[in-house]
């Protein structure tokens, strides 16, 4: 384990922006991460864990420790009948795991292909794509005291996931570094092909494989989403708004076309609707905004992109502008993805 200072943080963050640590760390093993968080208690109470960085604005240099996760493992079990426990260490890269479970004859998680970042991410923004949640597939998750470096083992309930959402973004932000996560898997192909643009892309398969969907998420994601390795982006920067049926309603007799996504049965019975976020940006005319060097991406209008030269102030200036033109427009509130920090 070894702690180094001032580090510059660009090739952390999928939106290439300078800022510096003040202690950084490689972890690697469990021991390494105790050993990082002796030294965190020891010099600083301020502590960021990063996996793949496609979640972030840095905003201005950290003051703290950053931790960066590259623990690495795959283990799959046999539980009963055709499911399979697979165990996934928290560094490991999310659409590498994604493609691996395929590979092994363990379904389930193959519309969440492509998506960026580390697979102890996927629990803390419970990510979804594609009609599929990762915490609807998730047993468990493993987790480290960053105070004390016990290791706990927290069940899929006591996750909390909601929309984007987590215990981790809540009472255990800041608390807790995962380690590991499990994911009861499937033997047996259930396709899910719902979601309407999926379901556009396959439209001449008949019952697809696995190895189909996987393909065309794959297809879709690179049609509408720039590559953070050509344009610096965080992948979508804002949250879909749940709404009131009321309000949706209303704003069906202004902008007729307005879409929105089906929800799970509870939230319709308590009257909530899922509008896209792209599609209020786009219809509010901001498709290819652009404001020093940040720009709402011209394919697709979720993600806002580092044209080469931006400052945080300016993807934060950018991101303000949609939000008030969409509250303006809609009356609906548009809430970041994106961790900006410090916040």
């Amino acid at each position: 384990m070894s702690i180094v200072e001032n580090i510059s943080l660009k090739d952390f963050n999928t939106f290439g922006l300078e800022a510096k640590a003040r202690y950084f760390c490689e972890i690697d093993s469990l021991e390494s991460l105790r050993a990082a968080i002796q030294f965190k208690n020891q010099q600083t109470h301020d502590c960021l864990v990063l996996g793949g960085g496609s979640n972030v604005l840095f905003c201005q240099d950290y003051s703290g420790l950053v931790l960066l996760n590259r623990l690495r493992g795959i283990q799959i079990e046999t539980v009963e009948n055709d499911k399979v426990l697979v165990r996934a260490a928290a560094g490991e890269n999310w659409h590498s795991f994604v493609q691996y479970c395929l590979d092994h004859g363990c379904y389930g998680l193959e519309n969440l292909a492509l998506i960026p970042g580390c697979v102890g991410a996927a629990p803390i923004q419970n990510i979804g794509a594609y009609g599929v949640e990762a915490g609807d597939l998730v047993s468990y998750v493993k987790v480290m005291d960053l105070l004390t470096g016990d290791i706990v083992s927290l069940s899929a309930n006591e996750c909390q996931f909601g929309y984007r959402d987590s215990v981790f973004k809540k009472e255990l932000a800041g608390r807790k570094c995962i380690v590991e996560v499990g994911f009861e898997l499937s033997q047996t192909p259930h396709p899910n092909v719902s979601y309407p643009a999926l379901a556009s892309e396959l439209q001449d398969i008949v019952g697809p494989s696995p190895q189909q969907i996987f393909d065309a998420v794959c297809a879709v994601r690179s049609s509408k989403l720039p590559d953070p390795a050509k344009l610096g982006n965080a992948g979508s920067f804002f949250k879909n708004p749940v709404i009131s049926s009321e309000h949706y309603q209303q704003l069906l007799e202004k902008f007729p076309a307005m879409p929105s996504f089906s929800m799970v049965s509870t939230d319709k019975e308590q009257g909530q609707v899922k509008v896209p976020a792209a599609w209020l940006i786009d219809n509010a005319g901001l498709k290819g905004e652009q404001l020093g060097g940040a720009a709402v991406h011209d394919k697709q209008a979720l993600v806002i992109v580092n044209r080469g030269e931006a400052s945080a102030n300016d993807i934060v200036a950018l991101a303000t502008r949609v939000m008030e033109r969409v509250e303006l427009l809609y009356k609906i509130h548009l809430e970041p993805e994106v961790q900006w920090l410090p916040k």
